[in-house]
């Protein structure tokens, strides 16, 4: 559904909701204007600059470096591009959040075995990472503080275990939002992870708001290392998309063809960007929470970047949006009985969560069930009791 009263940016269609965006006074967003700075970058001197980063360490670790991965098209080009392009030696690490889909650990698979580099994956505890869905749900409107805290901080913590110098990590933040922009190197460190990535919230403050139930322990993959530890190692965490130009088609076309890697069809998503984010099967939910929290979901965010690129029209890019977006997925079935609460009760947590009272997003329709939606895996349901328990005490909170 598109709503037509959303002041958007007058190049791309990012809305006023986006995070992080600003406006210049001929309308144009941040995000549009970080891209513009993107092009004046001398690109061949940024790839000397990483080959310089990693020619006085290539070798005398272990490991050159270590690419964290879910196997998504981003972390899979980053492999493909250290291994073939760089020569390095990488070990791929992966923070499973508990929702892969079939296709994707079929892609990973075969990437891992046609590149020829060794692997470490790890699951966290099912039971702290239902209620940690739960309470950041809640709290910020947003489940995926388990996903996004362990994606980024996991990888660091087997940087210091085993040793290995840098993280190379995919695309930088600006490409798509205005945190940093693409005047530096953006290091991918506490200071950006307390910005960017756990919603302002510890694991030592998560540990409190699950009233202590499980041990500090538990949090650890949750939090970032120590600085003085890293700073003892002098690790460095950076993104490839800080010295070469970003461009996601491209790079999937590459993936396609050189790992045989398989898109697949999302929730909310037109089937022409098979390739984005088919790494989780609840992200038809996440996008939904969006579309009702700011009023736009993530195919205003693909065709807002096809548009800053030249491959597709505003008035294209329109039509989509109309055809794709406000859609209630199937998946939402399998969310609330993973959190443990009825669907009432999850839109009296969005409306709550809203950017704004201008915003009444409902679904109009029903979007259709996923070909491998049978083919999920299916966890326990978290007890009723428990969820209960958290959801009133959190209303008593807020009300």
């Amino acid at each position: 559904m598109l709503d037509l009263n959303m002041v958007r940016c007058t190049i791309c269609l990012l809305p006023s909701t986006h995070e992080t965006i600003r406006f210049n006074s001929d309308g144009v967003c941040s995000v549009c204007l970080n891209i513009d700075q993107k092009k004046a970058i001398d690109w061949d001197q940024k790839k000397i600059d990483l080959i310089g980063i990693f020619n006085p360490i290539r070798g005398k670790f272990d490991y050159d470096c270590i690419i964290p991965f879910s196997g998504g098209k981003d972390s899979t080009f980053t492999l493909l591009y250290a291994v073939n392009d760089l020569k390095l030696k990488p070990l791929v690490v992966s923070f499973d959040h508990g929702f892969y889909r079939p296709k994707l650990i079929e892609n990973r698979n075969k990437t891992l075995k046609k590149l020829g580099v060794d692997f470490i994956s790890f699951t966290p505890n099912w039971k702290l990472v239902q209620q940690l869905m739960l309470r950041t749900f809640l709290d910020k409107g947003d489940f995926c503080w388990h996903c996004h805290t362990g994606i980024f901080s996991y990888p660091i913590w087997i940087a210091v275990e085993k040793n290995v110098p840098i993280v190379l990590w995919g695309e930088p933040s600006s490409e798509y939002t205005s945190y940093y922009d693409y005047s530096q190197v953006e290091n991918v460190d506490e200071a950006r992870f307390n910005r960017i990535i756990n919603l302002g919230i510890t694991a030592e403050d998560m540990e409190a708001r699950l009233d202590f139930v499980f041990e500090k322990r538990d949090f650890k993959p949750f939090t970032f290392p120590d600085a003085h530890i890293l700073a003892k190692m002098n690790l460095l965490s950076i993104p490839l998309g800080s010295f070469i130009p970003w461009d996601v088609r491209s790079q999937v076309e590459r993936i396609k063809s050189e790992l045989d890697w398989m898109g697949d069809e999302v929730e909310g998503v037109p089937p022409e960007y098979d390739f984005e984010k088919i790494e989780c099967y609840m992200q038809g939910v996440r996008d939904y929470i969006k579309y009702l929290k700011r009023g736009y979901a993530r195919t205003t965010h693909l065709t807002s970047i096809d548009i800053r690129n030249g491959k597709k029209t505003r008035e294209e890019s329109l039509k989509l949006v109309g055809e794709f977006e406000g859609k209630k997925p199937e998946s939402l079935k399998l969310f609330l009985e993973y959190i443990g609460l009825e669907e009432s009760e999850f839109m009296e947590v969005v409306k709550h969560h809203k950017i704004s009272d201008d915003l009444n997003k409902v679904a109009v329709k029903i979007g259709p069930k996923p070909k491998d939606y049978d083919g999920w895996v299916t966890h326990p349901r978290i007890d009723r009791k428990i969820s209960s328990k958290i959801f009133q005490d959190w209303k008593q909170k807020n009300f």
